[in-house]
């Protein structure tokens, strides 16, 4: 049987090129080789926007549109919504009860969801009951499927931790080897900033998201940030020192392309404004079929909400499963 992998996002709306690299290009590589339930997390949503949620529906389209325009097979990954799968609530219930109040506060995911909240909304802002124990619900995600293993950046690694911890503690205070204690598995993809250099974020206004236009993601390179240090476009380039446009060519341009821009920027032969419209069309190739299958989705609705639909019922079959097992072994009444 093939080792079973669990991931998920939480439905924000359309997704952008930090997504794709750092997340949708690996999922769509394991689905060959691992049972993969990948989740769309609108309880998670709910945890930081439980008063915003009139376009909560929508987002959860559009993420799925996303997954499924870059190439995550629902013949092949299980697509699922959280909430259509109420299993994981109740063992979220179990789980809360084993796990030690200290565990909860130091997470590292906790930590900075508490900073950004407390950044938009005030220091006095009260941190919600639902938000205290997401890592509690992030490992009741996992453990739902019995996940062996959690895709994961390198910096991400401490969050699979306090799922490996809770666990390794259901298993010992109920006499059992029941659950798998789940490894991050490094995705090693690359990692893309914002056109001002900063983290890339849909609330930065620094994105280029999978879905915009060839005319949108020009613009917007045209807009990104190069070498501070060239005034004139003969200037002699420092691509090591350009800040955000010679980065993307190490991740969207091939050797020879990489080398050519190294070549002709450093000798002052390659403007600025030339490299980035060469650089959009790049970026736009690397897009163009993944848009086109997006347009598709956009027209076919209902296509998206039965992939929905099946995907979560398949999920809720196998946490069925599981549950069934932790009601026998917490020794919940049998009825």
């Amino acid at each position: 049987m093939k080792k079973r992998i669990m991931s998920g996002m939480r439905p924000t709306g359309k997704l952008h090129l930090g997504h794709y690299l750092g997340v949708l290009k690996n999922w769509v590589k394991l689905q060959d080789e691992f049972d993969c339930f990948f989740s769309v997390a609108d309880w998670h949503a709910l945890t930081t926007k439980y008063d915003k949620t009139e376009d909560l529906e929508q987002n959860v389209l559009e993420v799925v549109m996303d997954w499924l325009a870059c190439g995550v097979n629902p013949e092949k990954a299980t697509i699922y919504l959280q909430s259509l799968v109420p299993e994981t609530a109740e063992l979220h219930i179990y789980l809360s009860m084993i796990t030690p109040q200290n565990w909860v506060e130091r997470d590292p995911t906790l930590k900075d969801m508490a900073k950004i909240l407390r950044t938009k909304e005030g220091v006095n802002s009260q941190i919600g009951y639902g938000l205290m124990g997401y890592p509690v619900l992030m490992s009741a995600d996992i453990m739902t499927f019995n996940a062996d293993y959690v895709p994961v950046g390198s910096d991400q690694v401490a969050h699979v931790e306090i799922t490996r911890d809770i666990a390794r503690r259901f298993n010992n205070i109920y006499n059992t080897e029941f659950f798998h204690e789940p490894e991050p598995k490094l995705n090693n993809c690359a990692l893309i900033c914002g056109l001002d250099g900063n983290k890339m974020g849909k609330s930065y206004c620094n994105d280029i998201k999978i879905s915009d236009s060839e005319e949108e993601t020009t613009k917007k390179i045209m807009k990104a940030i190069t070498d501070r240090s060239r005034i004139k476009k003969d200037d002699l380039g420092h691509p090591d020192e350009c800040e955000v446009v010679y980065k993307y060519w190490k991740i969207f341009g091939d050797e020879n392309q990489i080398a050519d821009i190294n070549d002709r920027c450093s000798k002052g032969v390659m403007g600025c404004a030339e490299c980035k419209r060469a650089l959009a069309e790049r970026v736009n190739s690397e897009l163009r079929e993944i848009r086109e299958r997006r347009k598709y989705y956009e027209n076919h609705l209902d296509e998206v909400r039965a992939i929905i639909k099946d995907g979560s019922l398949r999920a809720q079959k196998e946490a069925q499963i599981i549950l069934s097992e932790v009601r026998k072994l917490v020794k919940m009444y049998k009825g």
